[in-house]
């Protein structure tokens, strides 16, 4: 009779480490997919912000450097729903043909800690006299739905 009971108690204590194992084991996985879901959040946010940058560099460039911050605004909130980013734009060059730097940041929030990116480029000025010539058609352009 005692060969039972010892075995029962074996039995009881594989349990009990078999169970402690698994806790072990479901708190390290989930630990691992809090950072994994907070590593992706982090690079939405950042795939975003180059998003944004590569805009504002595309409207300084269509726009043209040259005296840009007078015409349009060199810092401001995105329009939603990017209202959460935020842009700043800096000029620096540009005399006697010279190229400018131009660098674009955006800025955001990440779980409650500033974040930022920023790209730092050469802008040639636009040479000629009219440096912001009227893009529209002459005429208008018909367009027909194929027969």
């Amino acid at each position: 009779m005692k060969r039972a009971e010892s075995r029962t108690g074996i039995a009881l204590v594989d349990i009990v480490v078999g169970t402690v194992l698994l806790a072990i084991t479901i708190a390290v996985l989930l630990g691992l997919l809090s950072r994994a879901t907070a590593n992706q959040t982090l690079g939405e946010q950042m795939q975003t912000a180059a998003m944004l940058i590569d805009e504002q560099l595309n409207l300084v460039l269509a726009r043209g450097p040259d005296n840009y911050a007078a015409r349009f605004p060199a810092e401001g909130v995105f329009e939603p729903p990017f209202d959460g980013f935020q842009y700043r734009l800096t000029f620096a060059g540009g005399s006697s043909g010279d190229p400018y730097r131009v660098t674009a940041t955006v800025l955001w929030s990440a779980a409650g800690r500033p974040m930022s990116a920023s790209v730092e480029t050469l802008i040639a000025p636009r040479l000629g006299e009219n440096t912001d010539p009227d893009r529209a058609p002459q005429q208008a352009v018909e367009r027909t739905v194929g027969e």
